[in-house]
């Protein structure tokens, strides 16, 4: 049973981990909690979604959602968010954006696609059992995990060794010192947002593979999760944000296999973490600082 629910669990939290890896990229550059974030992983569920039913070719299917989700995502920034810095607007301005972006978007697609949730149809393979160690799994569950510690990795090499990355990281300790220094700042808030957004969307895909039902409010409570995931690893860190995202599944997981007459009450965990670190360890597993947050 354990290997079960450890199955499970990794799953469950390489979804948190993917989301949450966007909102700690974006607070370490802007210090801004993106809460749009959650309905950009709705914008990519969706996008694959058209796309596999006009195409049939689930990898187009990825590609597409990944590609309308970064789009969503720089298009944010460039029209909600990057007028009111310029303008050196309150941060409360810029959260209310954010919200006001997330309203946008739901409706949006309330519009579109309406209200009532859609199956979300998908490769069978995904469907294929693994026998493990007596625990019975999904081949999606493999699959979602192995993909999330690549796309970890790969956006750890990207931060620590590329000119692009370093660039991030110097803009999350420093942007004015950046901008004196020559650096084009807007592009790679951009790029920032771009990466972030792609995350989000791969997180919905892998959200609707395995709870095969989307809507438009699917990213709510989703994106709500991953943020208290980011906190709890220490926003601004990439690694803690990952770290955040396995925590919150593995405790609804097994809370839920081990306590099930709590089970109506799994999606309270978040927020329970969340109060307990803001009130013990506001700086997060990996200690990051709020007031200079770095990767």
């Amino acid at each position: 049973m354990i290997i079960q629910q450890t199955l499970n669990a990794l799953s469950l939290g390489s979804m948190y981990a993917l989301i949450a890896i966007g909102y700690t990229m974006v607070y370490g550059v802007l210090r801004l909690i993106n809460f749009a974030h959650g309905d950009i992983m709705m914008v990519g569920a969706f996008s694959a979604f058209v796309t596999y039913a006009a195409t049939g070719s689930f990898s187009l299917a990825v590609l597409v959602a990944l590609f309308i989700a970064s789009i969503t995502g720089m298009l944010t920034y460039k029209i909600a968010y990057k007028p009111l810095l310029d303008k050196d607007a309150p941060k409360i301005s810029l959260l209310i954006t954010a919200i006001g972006v997330s309203f946008f978007l739901e409706n949006l697609f309330n519009m579109l696609f309406g209200g009532v949730p859609k199956a979300f149809n998908y490769p069978s393979f995904f469907d294929k059992l693994i026998h493990f160690f007596g625990a019975v799994t999904s081949l999606s569950s493999i699959i979602i995990f192995i993909i999330t510690f690549i796309v970890l990795l790969a956006v750890l090499l990207f931060l620590n060794k590329t000119k692009y990355g370093i660039a991030i990281k110097a803009i999350a300790f420093d942007m004015n010192t950046v901008k004196l220094m020559g650096i084009n700042v807007d592009f790679l808030i951009i790029l920032v947002f771009i990466i972030g957004s792609a995350l989000a969307g791969l997180g919905g895909i892998f959200y609707a593979i395995s709870y095969p039902s989307i809507d438009p409010l699917m990213g709510v409570l989703v994106g709500l999760k991953a943020f208290a995931a980011a906190v709890l690893g220490g926003i601004g860190s990439v690694s803690g944000a990952a770290i955040g995202g396995f925590i919150l599944g593995f405790s609804e997981i097994f809370v839920v296999a081990f306590f099930p007459d709590v089970a109506g009450y799994k999606d309270a965990i978040a927020f329970f973490f969340l109060i307990l670190v803001l009130l013990f360890k506001p700086t997060g597993i990996m200690g990051i600082d709020f007031e200079r947050s770095r990767f």
